[in-house]
């Protein structure tokens, strides 16, 4: 449990590297923004550079951004997902704050390919291993707990005011650009994890009773059960059917590795929910 924790904190921080690498190299020294909350601190930060007598830089914005975001995770979501989500933007502003901002190429395009590739990467794997990188993951979070209707018009609509902010500002090619970064950046999240909001798992297991009560403590979701018997040895099994959102995948995979690892677990994408899908 200590190694699984400690691992976890291992790609966070490593994933707070690169996210910070893509940004100073090519993202910002190129004028292409970045999505959710690091898109408008980076945004904010160079509009205050360009307008006002002061300037504020990224890393610290994006830390004053997911305070109060934080504060709701924490009261909403969950400790765990929180902190190491919070451990993750703390150290992204770190390491925005110590790495110098350095133009690697003057080609925007190559700016906006490789920086929405890395940090990309640093998003994926930080997903994979159960935290986020605040902002708008936590948002998600809260409203698939409170709401059942799909998060993706926000991420739509906040991602949209930065692209047409950015235009308006700093002219409509960085704009353009920046559609490029979003779009090489989500085809590499879906990769390396998934951007689907809503997964079904089906867990066939020889220990149902174990492992709805051990879920159960880590989720809040329902679960239903159907008999199920093996094709070829014939024994009589239980599968476990839930609906999870993307974010709570790390925690059903350990939960499941846990209790019963000879459990046979399906993940697919669900496209719709009807009824309910929250649990008080």
């Amino acid at each position: 449990m200590v190694w699984l924790e400690t691992k976890k904190i291992i790609i966070v921080l490593v994933g707070a590297f690169l996210n910070a690498l893509a940004l100073n190299f090519f993202l910002i020294p190129a004028n292409v923004y970045a999505s959710g909350f690091t898109g408008i601190a980076q945004l904010v930060s160079s509009i205050l550079g360009e307008f006002a007598p002061f300037n504020i830089s990224t890393g610290i914005l994006l830390l004053l951004l997911n305070i109060p975001v934080t504060i709701l995770g924490w009261m909403k979501v969950g400790k765990s997902f929180t902190l190491y989500s919070f451990i993750s933007v703390l150290l992204s502003s770190f390491f925005l704050e110590i790495l110098p901002v350095k133009q690697l190429s003057e080609d925007i395009l190559l700016n906006a390919v490789f920086g929405g590739v890395i940090g990309a990467i640093g998003v994926g794997l930080t997903l994979k291993w159960g935290a986020s990188t605040g902002g708008m993951d936590i948002i998600a979070m809260v409203l698939s707990r409170m709401k059942d209707r799909p998060v993706g018009t926000y991420f739509f609509t906040l991602n949209s005011i930065i692209i047409v902010t950015a235009g308006f500002v700093f002219g409509w090619e960085n704009a353009l650009y920046t559609l490029v970064a979003l779009y090489v950046s989500t085809r590499v999240i879906d990769a390396i994890h998934t951007r689907h909001e809503k997964l079904t798992a089906m867990i066939v297991t020889k220990k149902p009773d174990e492992l709805k009560k051990a879920i159960h403590e880590k989720l809040v979701r329902g679960i239903t059960i159907i008999p199920a018997k093996g094709a070829f040895s014939g024994e009589q099994r239980e599968m476990l059917v839930i609906v999870i959102t993307r974010y709570e995948m790390f925690d059903l995979e350990r939960t499941i590795r846990e209790v019963d690892p000879q459990a046979f677990t399906n993940i697919i994408e669900t496209a719709g929910i009807f009824g309910s899908f929250r649990k008080e």
